[in-house]
């Protein structure tokens, strides 16, 4: 009888845990200092970028990504060399400084290395992009940049206020990905927020048959989007080859109206 008491037990405790991991959603993160740069702001960008559980503040081990740039006037400028390691959420992460120089719409883009995950039993790769517009130019922002996996906006992913919609399609190697599963969270930056319950800090979105999906953020700051997959490719890890959860990752941000 002790022994079946303590299974059940050990049972019930392992299902917690697993409850417990599930709630917590991973994003792979790249936040600019600025969105939309005017003429009185500063002229130079701090990027920062990280793998975490943005609202709860729960950082992850991010060594430094594979690739890293920006997408200005339709080309992409390698910018993995000006990475700095940092702290962020008591977790490694890293930092660049990007100097604006002209009008323009700026795409930041991380594509991290795959990070394993014990409790999923899988690698995650999350390719992570931000749009800054520079002294209202905003040509272009509706552009895929060819990510593995992408998110591609269908409202501009900056000047928005608290409640406006953000919609976007989900594109995995360039084709839409219909009834795609997007999570939703916000970067609890400050630690502020509080979700009513467990089962909201993460909102999950299921895109429609052509890969569209919406949402209407109820606060200011920073949202991220992440359209989740299987990927058609998979990593070694002890010997076996697992599967790799590649995730397609917009952070955009909200402002109130004043």
């Amino acid at each position: 009888m002790k022994n079946t008491t303590s299974m059940l037990l050990t049972a019930g405790l392992i299902w917690i845990l697993c409850c417990s991991g599930q709630a917590q959603a991973h994003f792979g993160m790249i936040i600019p200092s600025d969105s939309m740069v005017e003429q009185q702001d500063s002229r130079v960008l701090t990027l920062t970028l990280s793998f975490s559980h943005p609202f709860e503040g729960i950082g992850m081990e991010m060594v430094k990504p594979k690739a890293f740039g920006a997408v200005v006037a339709g080309k992409k400028q390698d910018l993995t060399g000006s990475l700095q390691q940092a702290q962020l959420m008591g977790q490694s992460a890293w930092t660049a400084l990007f100097p604006i120089k002209r009008p323009g719409l700026y795409v930041f883009y991380m594509e991290p290395e795959p990070y394993w995950e014990p409790a999923e039993d899988a690698f995650i790769i999350h390719y992570a992009k931000t749009v800054v517009t520079a002294f209202g130019d905003d040509e272009g922002w509706d552009r895929e940049i060819g990510l593995k996996t992408e998110i591609v906006p269908l409202a501009k992913p900056y000047g928005l206020y608290t409640g406006n919609v953000f919609q976007g399609t989900v594109k995995i190697d360039g084709t839409p990905a219909p009834y795609a599963e997007v999570e939703v969270e916000h970067y609890n930056r400050d630690d502020k927020a509080r979700a009513p319950a467990e089962t909201m800090i993460t909102q999950t979105i299921q895109a429609d048959q052509n890969g569209v999906f919406t949402y209407a953020a109820p606060a200011p700051g920073w949202w991220g989007f992440a359209a989740l997959s299987t990927a058609n490719f998979k990593l070694q890890h002890g010997g076996e080859d697992k599967d790799v959860e590649i995730g397609a990752v917009i952070w955009v941000r909200f402002h109130d109206w004043h």
